[in-house]
């Protein structure tokens, strides 16, 4: 995944953050008659947050991100996405700037795309710990919002509504503006099934 990140400072201590990313996608799907695997762009989002510190250890932000039906075949979701979102931080100073935890939570709403899509209506959350380790490296546990609950359209092999995987992912950052990580994902509760298996390599490039 290819992500570039851009911070804008305004007035009384607000931030702009600004995020646009592209991913790679190399999907690999299983079936009885044998394994059918798919390369290529996902679908690209844009979004923007206002983020406000409290004091040292807190802050909050709000936003939007916006997901355009970019992918091929069945890579993307064929629908273009709004997903509204809400987040808190505390930062542990104590053990390092680098440590903290910000829980996540926004909603997917799928709107326009391709009829023939299902429609999508789920909140994805993301309960992101990230500590941070010596000479740059980090483990962050759930740094993606895979957290699912699905109020949409149903999907094959769904026997109810949560999605709840382990997530995990190690990096580091090699200069002041580039991070590059690894995240694996395994599901824990799959009742309603997003991946079997999930790996992504991020580079990240800071403005």
């Amino acid at each position: 995944m290819l992500r570039a990140n851009w911070k804008v400072e305004l007035d009384n201590g607000w931030r702009l953050g600004l995020l646009s990313q592209v991913p790679v996608v190399d999907k690999t799907t299983f079936a009885p008659t044998g394994t059918d695997q798919e390369f290529g762009i996902g679908d690209a989002a844009l979004q923007a947050a206002l983020i406000r510190d409290i004091d040292r250890h807190w802050a909050y932000g709000f936003g939007a991100r916006l997901v355009a039906p970019t992918a091929d075949d069945s890579l993307g979701s064929g629908k273009w996405q709004i997903m509204p979102g809400v987040g808190v931080r505390y930062s542990f100073l104590e053990i390092g700037p680098d440590t903290y935890f910000v829980p996540v939570v926004r909603y997917a709403i799928s709107f326009a795309g391709d009829p023939s899509r299902r429609n999508i209506s789920e909140p994805q959350i993301a309960p992101t710990l990230n500590i941070g380790l010596p000479n740059h490296w980090f483990v962050t546990f759930y740094p993606s919002n895979d957290i699912r609950i699905n109020f949409g359209d149903p999907i094959s092999g769904q026997t109810g509504r949560l999605f709840l995987p382990f997530d995990v992912a190690v990096g580091r950052k090699i200069t002041d503006t580039w991070t590059i990580s690894l995240e694996a994902s395994v599901p824990i509760v799959n009742d309603y099934p997003v991946y079997d298996f999930k790996t992504e390599v991020r580079m990240n490039f800071a403005f």
